[in-house]
């Protein structure tokens, strides 16, 4: 299973969401330095390291900007301890507006 795969099955087992889309951006990071990634020298883009995450769940209404991202990244902690350079997160409830 692909790590992106993995982040989608997390995230709807995790929060049931109406809207989900996880993006690979890997490829828009190429020639950057990554310390302490096990990347020797530039990164060449390749791979799942660096991800936007566009969700749109009931489980985030009410709760603030900082709680909607930090129930995300609990629900990727193995990820982000393994592999996952960078996650970018759009997080909303049902009727708030999005620009996704």
């Amino acid at each position: 299973m692909t790590k992106t795969a993995e982040i989608e099955a997390k995230l709807t087992r995790g929060l049931a969401p109406e809207r989900l889309e996880v993006v690979n951006e890997s490829h828009l990071h190429a020639g950057h330095h990554h310390e302490g990634s096990g990347h020797h020298g530039a990164f060449d883009g390749t791979g799942e390291t660096h991800f936007r995450v566009r969700i749109v769940s009931a489980a985030f209404a009410g709760r603030s900007r900082l709680e909607r991202h930090r129930a995300i990244n609990a629900l990727l902690a193995a990820e982000l301890d393994g592999g996952v350079h960078a996650l970018a997160i759009e997080a909303a409830a049902p009727g708030e507006p999005t620009r996704f």
